[in-house]
């Protein structure tokens, strides 16, 4: 299987099991990579040309306005060359119930028609809200197989591996 991994995460201020802590990498970013060295598959990170805020008060307060606006951010750059890859894994937060805008954006620019789309999110307690219909609806021509929902960056490995078809024997 050729794969890619394509994720949109936040690092600094973000809210994790009940505070607020500044993370170096994104929960996201953590997952992905542990997916990367799982599958041997490539990264390719999702960034919005103008970043939400560092500090999370504010970050939630600009997601909050572009999710009702239903804003379509701008990326500093898209993935290519994506005819090579049978399987998208797509990584993203949880934001109110589905993904950050910009992974709208990102499925809205990009032709996935023909691919598997495996979706995998990072939450604190909402799990993957409505964003397996909203891919879905983004890519009526794809595949969009079972989602993974992973509490911040806890990664139950079994879980994970199981996910990705890669159980023990």
């Amino acid at each position: 299987m050729n794969a890619i991994i394509i994720y949109y995460s936040r690092a600094g201020n973000n809210y994790v099991n009940g505070e607020i802590k500044n993370l170096k990498t994104g929960n996201t970013e953590t997952i992905a990579q542990k997916i990367a060295e799982l599958t041997k598959s490539p990264t390719f990170k999702i960034e919005p040309t103008h970043p939400y805020s560092n500090d999370y008060s504010e970050c939630i307060d600009e997601a909050k306005r572009d999710q009702r606006l239903d804003v379509r951010p701008e990326l500093k750059e898209l993935p290519t060359d994506l005819q090579n890859y049978d399987t998208i894994y797509l990584g993203y937060p949880n934001y109110w119930g589905t993904m950050p805008m910009a992974m709208f954006t990102l499925l809205e620019r990009i032709n996935l028609t023909g691919k598997t789309i495996k979706p995998f999110c990072s939450h604190e307690g909402s799990g993957l809200g409505r964003s397996i219909e909203d891919i879905q609806k983004l890519c009526p021509n794809s595949k969009v197989e079972e989602g993974l929902a992973i509490h911040g960056a806890i990664i139950e490995e079994e879980k994970l591996k199981n996910w990705l078809g890669k159980e023990e024997k």
